[in-house]
């Protein structure tokens, strides 16, 4: 029965894995230009944001292996969970988290920077006239990236050397804290080698995820137009009409003058060209949105699209009150550990367990009792913050400063720029792996459903009876020194990982945790200025007209974007009167078309 669990959880695991390769597969396609495409830069970037998502998506499969050997509804190790087997399970889960957490670490420091090399080492003169080799271009990206080869061992040998934090009086007597303080050299490298990227990413994240999780829910909200494909199209074929109405009629009203046009129609006639230019453009947009000139395929997504258009519209209302939740839980959370911390600055503000009632927290300690119900809002969590850090980086883009370094943008996106974000993509999952097992569910990250029976051994018995005292049956917490707990009780592997970098280097676990209350305040001020006036659109994209639309107030527009997208499956524009489409002069043709090439 125990290899059957433990199968079934490890086949969850996997076909986890299988839909995050999926998503990494879709993220690089979706993002990166068309016409730079190339296959090794397409494979690092995919491998790499799978092997960290895995990473993350690895915490409810330690959660539930470690939660089997008990019976929660008793509080007692089950017959199987001898301390053999427990060990066995903490050491399969110890092998596959240190290989992954290794293996994010190498690509991030290793091969995505040999990659970037690699790939601008490549000149097309040289190819083309056959002096450039393989092994020339490889010795070149070798050469920047021993910088980071000799980065890597300098963190590995501070890590071996650098000594830890003695323990404190609050907790030197309870055995949880003396297990996270006896290691060897070995972990204690890895754990400060963790330790430095989770604190670097604490500051991408607060930078990149936090925007991107206030514009997250707006962008769905945004992507139901408030104006329908055929709209667009009826409105500004009448608007073109007229604009080319008008410039024949200034044309013809100066025709003989000597001088030509006076000073204030030669201004507003300059001032036609550039909205015919702007109307060209516009309507260029609204038959490509409609499908006009694409094969029936196209044609069928853009209205199945359109069909699914109100889901996303209700999804992003949904997600509003989802991610409103999560920062209450990090609040609360937050305030929770200062008020109660067992040990305050001296192990990052650990919290024994939750003393205020936390909504994530419970909601995934119930789930937890029912595997894989609590993988699946695990999973979706996680997606969640994984989406708004790409948003981020898409809206704020890769800078150095207040200096634009690279512009992430769908389908055109440079690989070099992809490598970029997939290195602070790989940053900010190490924050929010310690963002999700610290401050969004700690209790679940920690013990997940495990409790004990509170209850005095009796003469010949291994373990206290609670059936028939279930009032006696307490949560798992770290800080009880009962031996019943000790018994009974298995901390998840990623919790006593990150609670070791947290205790054994105080100093990071006191940096991260007050980034929390940055990250909170950085949401907040993003999601109410966006709630009331969303971002202007591209200027290269839409014209002026549009941008003023889009900042009308989002909360204002619903019921349009439902009107657009009933026009939108139909393909017919209502209440569009167009204007009479004769009176064309052939300067008005002449404009029109050279605007049309100036688009191009």
């Amino acid at each position: 029965m125990a290899l059957i669990q433990t199968s079934l959880i490890w086949v969850a695991y996997a076909v986890a894995v299988a839909i995050l390769l999926f998503i990494a597969s879709i993220f690089v396609y979706v993002y990166q230009a068309p016409r730079e495409r190339s296959a090794v830069v397409s494979i690092v970037c995919i491998f790499t944001v799978l092997s960290l998502l895995a990473t993350v998506l690895l915490m409810p499969v330690d959660i539930a292996l470690v939660s089997s050997t008990t019976r929660s509804s008793l509080g007692r190790k089950k017959d199987w969970a001898t301390p053999d087997a427990v060990d066995n399970i903490i050491f399969q889960l110890k092998i596959v988290y240190y290989t992954l957490y290794s293996l994010d670490a190498l690509l991030c420091l290793l091969v995505v920077p040999f990659t970037y090399f690699w790939y601008e080492e490549y000149d097309e003169v040289a190819d083309e006239e056959g002096t450039q080799t393989a092994g020339s271009r490889l010795w070149g990206a070798f050469k920047y990236t021993i910088a980071f080869v000799l980065l890597v061992v300098t963190l590995f040998l501070v890590g071996f050397f650098v000594p830890v934090a003695k323990q404190g009086k609050q907790h030197r007597d309870l055995d949880f804290f003396k297990d996270l303080l006896a290691e060897n050299h070995g972990e204690r490298a890895l754990t400060f080698a963790i330790g430095l990227l989770v604190t670097i990413g604490t500051v991408l994240y607060c930078l990149y995820t936090a925007p991107g999780l206030a514009l997250l829910p707006l962008t769905l909200i945004k992507s139901a137009p408030r104006m329908s494909a055929p709209s667009i199209a009826a409105t500004t074929s009448s608007q073109l009409a007229q604009n080319r109405e008008r410039q024949r009629q200034l044309e013809g009203r100066n025709q003989g003058r000597e001088g030509g046009l006076d000073s204030r129609d030669r201004r507003e006639l300059e001032a036609l060209v550039r909205e015919e230019r702007t109307l060209v453009r516009r309507e260029r947009l609204a038959a490509e949105s409609s499908g006009e000139g694409h094969n029936w395929f196209v044609r069928a997504w853009i209205k199945i699209e359109a069909v699914f258009r109100p889901i996303k519209l209700l999804g992003g209302l949904l997600l509003i009150v989802i991610v409103l939740v999560v920062w209450a839980s990090m609040l609360i959370t937050g305030v929770d550990k200062i008020k109660n911390s067992v040990c305050s600055t001296g192990c990052g503000y650990l919290l024994a367990h939750n003393k205020i009632f936390q909504p994530i927290n419970w909601l995934m300690v119930v789930t937890s009792k029912v595997f894989p119900v609590d993988y699946i809002i695990f999973l979706l969590l996680t997606l969640t913050f994984f989406a708004a850090s790409v948003i981020g980086i898409a809206t704020i883009g890769i800078r150095f400063l207040w200096v634009t370094l690279f512009r992430i943008r769908t389908h055109h996106t440079s690989p070099q720029a992809m490598l970029m974000a997939t290195v602070l993509l790989t940053l900010m999952v190490f924050a929010l792996n310690y963002a999700i097992a610290m401050m969004v569910a700690p209790q679940y990250a920690t013990f997940g459903p495990q409790t004990f029976c509170d209850r005095p051994f009796r003469n010949g018995d291994e373990q206290p009876d609670c059936s028939e005292h279930h009032k006696a049956i307490r949560p798992c917490t770290e800080d009880t020194d009962n031996p019943a707990a000790r018994l009974v009780c298995t901390p998840s592997v990623v919790s006593t990982f990150l609670n070791r970098i947290t205790i054994n280097f105080p100093f990071f676990g006191v940096f991260d945790f007050w980034a929390q209350f940055a990250f909170l305040g950085i949401f907040m001020v993003v999601f109410i200025v966006m709630l009331f006036r969303t971002p202007h659109l591209d200027e290269e994209q839409l014209d002026e007209d549009l941008r003023e639309e889009e900042e009308e107030g989002l909360l204002a527009s619903t019921g349009r974007r439902f009107g657009a997208t009933w026009q939108d499956i139909t393909g017919r524009a209502t209440g569009v009167k167009r204007a009479p489409a004769g009176g064309y002069g052939s300067t008005a043709a002449t404009n029109g078309d050279s605007a049309h090439d100036d688009v191009e």
